[in-house]
């Protein structure tokens, strides 16, 4: 994941360095426009727990029940490059899908009319499962060098690729449609993460900072932003190694959200006001 690490850094510094140059914005002009976004208070209202051997990428309901992917690969990484069913009560999670670790590094997950589709990080590649059986009935081009987070609204995928860019691609036949660029008062928004559609907004993490972002998606506005700082706080001191923020599940069916990060812990549940 250094690679990772490198490359965001780089575009995040880069992004900030043009927005001061191009706005003559001043460090204190910078923390007034951050400031400017509303806080969005949350409560946690349940805590279940989470298999920590799993480097969280996607977190998504389907029929009621919870899906997690993980990454990892063969040279880096010891963690699974899989998704599967996560146990509540448990944290353990029944694996459906695994990928080639040589191959593939698992990124985000999401369901669309009864198929299941999966990014992978740096592959450039797709996959498409039957939803019911898991088995592999397609594969596809991703519009960006990378694949990070998925979800979607009634009509397309979304996908992020840890820039500012939200790609909408058509879910059959997995073309290009759009690419939103997520802004806030400091210009783009860098490092989008894992996406949940909730309600008629996007909800993003973003990369290697405690914020759930809200985006709205006709504009690309960040019209809010959720500071789970004291949770990261919480899953590092219970749990040496946990890593960041990454994770965002929503049930329509009872309006159930959950968050969680890699090797967290635990899962949270919370009511978000």
């Amino acid at each position: 994941m250094n690679r990772r690490l490198f490359a965001a850094t780089t575009i995040f510094t880069t992004l900030i360095a043009c927005n001061e140059a191009e706005n003559g914005n001043t460090d204190a002009n910078n923390v007034s426009a951050t400031e400017a976004i509303p806080a969005i208070q949350y409560a946690v209202v349940n805590k279940y727990p989470h298999d920590t051997a799993y480097f969280t990428e996607g977190l998504e309901f389907y029929k009621g029940q919870l899906f997690e992917s993980s990454g990892g690969n063969a040279d880096e990484s010891p963690y699974p490059s899989e998704l599967g069913i996560s146990d509540l009560k448990t944290g353990k999670v029944t694996t459906k899908v695994q990928l080639d670790k040589t191959k593939y590094f698992g990124e985000g997950i999401t369901f669309f009319n009864d198929k299941l589709y999966q990014l992978t990080w740096t592959s450039q590649v797709g996959f498409v499962y039957d939803a019911n059986t898991f088995k592999k009935i397609g594969e596809f081009k991703l519009p960006s060098k990378e694949g990070w987070g998925l979800t979607h609204d009634s009509t397309h995928l979304i996908m992020s690729d840890g820039t500012s860019n939200l790609y909408y691609l058509t879910p059959d036949s997995l073309k290009l449609q759009n690419i939103l660029r997520v802004t806030d008062n400091n210009g783009p928004v860098a490092n989008i993460n894992e996406l949940e559609y909730i309600n008629g907004f996007i909800y993003a993490n973003q990369w290697e900072t405690s914020y759930i972002l809200k985006i709205d998606p006709a504009t690309g506005k960040v019209t809010g932003r959720i500071n789970l700082e004291n949770l990261q706080k919480e899953a590092s001191a219970l749990r040496p190694g946990a890593d960041v923020l990454n994770g965002i599940a929503y049930n329509p069916e009872t309006g159930q959200v959950l968050v969680t990060g890699k090797r967290w812990p635990y899962i949270y549940e919370i009511k978000i006001q």
